[in-house]
């Protein structure tokens, strides 16, 4: 399983995203990569839809279409409120899933 999490430095958000992904990195057994997103060229090349974002297998598991691409703060809807970074749970669910995945492929 391949996990990347996308980020600009604009945005403070992405670092305790970044902690998160370190964490479940030793619970779930993958290798985190990231990716720096300086230009809106970068963005437009990549789909970014704001920081932080998570591609799991590549594909981004929190992924609005509606959503603008380019150099802005994400915003994550939870029960609780909107929030900055993705919320431990649906990461999680998100990771099981992929491991089931790849355990089958």
């Amino acid at each position: 399983m391949q996990v990347e999490l996308l980020y600009f430095d604009g945005c403070p958000n992405w670092q305790a995203t970044d902690q998160l992904l370190r964490e479940l990195a030793d619970v779930y057994g993958f290798t985190l990569t990231r990716q720096l997103v300086e230009t809106p060229e970068q963005a437009e090349a990549v789909s970014f839809r704001g920081s932080p974002s998570v591609l799991i297998d590549g594909r981004d598991v929190f992924a609005n279409e509606d959503a603008p691409v380019g150099l802005a703060c994400r915003v994550y809807d939870t029960p609780d409120g909107p929030v900055g970074e993705p919320p431990r749970g649906e990461l999680e669910r998100a990771l099981k899933q992929a491991a089931g995945r790849s355990v089958k492929e």
